[in-house]
């Protein structure tokens, strides 16, 4: 049974929280609407409150001793969001929407209360999209990688081609390996997938850090074939292959790839270290 003034306590926390940040949540939301990088936030906070709500017996059976540095994490958080707002810096803003979540439960339940939610709240990092500079460094390289793996698909099956960046040049077309066709889409959709495949999976700590870290090799490889792909029946069929359904469906066929290779990598790590068998704990660690 929650007590009275701890019921008051979150539910104090939880207006002020709304109060504070709602401007902040409506834009957010309008971007996981409209930028397909980010599709997969709307599934973010649900999962986040399912991991939270996992663990209310023991947060229930651990007992409440709050901790002043709560309010100053609550405070550095919302300068942190004054400073977001008055720079236009949504990463910013977005980020102390996390700070807010770590204070408040510093302040209301303690440092033990804390640690129980620590993955709930640091998984709500996965639903803020990058700043556009970091976004930029981390596609332009899978761009570049993507059409050398094209390049080379197209080489090795005698097929003239010349590539100029991420530009591949074909006897009969152009093709551009844009920032949508650099894989990260991809990569960070898989990359959540695969936390929470590992979550629901294991509760041993490095398998799932391992399930989540072949995200990335399985996205890049995924996505270095769908462009050699292309790039192939681009060569075989026409430049009309590289355009509309087909380029759309290869990017859903692909990520169902990438899906199925990381599902094999986490059956390849349990038959090498089996799962041992015991009744899931209630706190993962």
């Amino acid at each position: 049974m929650i007590s009275r003034p701890w019921a008051l306590a979150v539910l104090a926390a939880l207006l002020g929280f709304g109060l504070a940040y709602w401007r902040v949540i409506e834009k957010l939301v309008y971007d996981w609407g409209h930028d397909d990088n980010y599709s997969h936030g709307f599934f973010i906070v649900p999962l986040a409150l399912y991991f939270a709500w996992e663990r209310r017996g023991a947060v229930r059976a651990t007992p409440a001793r709050p901790s002043a540095l709560g309010l100053l994490a609550i405070a550095g958080s919302l300068a942190v969001l004054v400073v977001g707002t008055l720079g236009a810096e949504l990463f910013l803003t977005r980020v102390s929407i996390v700070g807010m979540a770590i204070g408040l439960t510093l302040f209301v339940g303690g440092w033990a209360h804390l640690r129980i939610l620590a993955f709930p709240i640091a998984f709500l990092l996965l639903m803020i999209p990058l700043p556009a500079i970091v976004f930029n460094e981390i596609a332009f390289p899978l761009q570049l990688l993507a059409s050398r793996c094209g390049e080379w698909a197209l080489q090795a099956l005698s097929i003239p081609v010349l590539r100029e960046g991420n530009v591949i040049v074909l006897a009969n077309t152009t093709l551009e390996v844009a920032e949508a066709c650099s894989g990260i889409r991809s990569l960070v959709s898989l990359l959540t997938l695969g936390i929470v495949l590992g979550y629901f999976s294991d509760e041993r700590g490095w398998t799932r850090v391992a399930i989540a870290a072949c995200t990335v090799p399985v996205a890049i490889a995924a996505n270095g074939i769908r462009v050699a792909g292309t790039g192939v029946a681009a060569a075989y069929v026409g430049p009309d292959a590289a355009t509309g359904f087909l380029h759309t469906f290869s990017g859903w066929l692909m990520f169902v790839l990438a899906f199925g290779l990381l599902l094999a990598v986490q059956q390849l790590i349990f038959r090498f270290f089996p799962v041992p068998v015991g009744p899931r704990s209630e706190v993962a660690p």
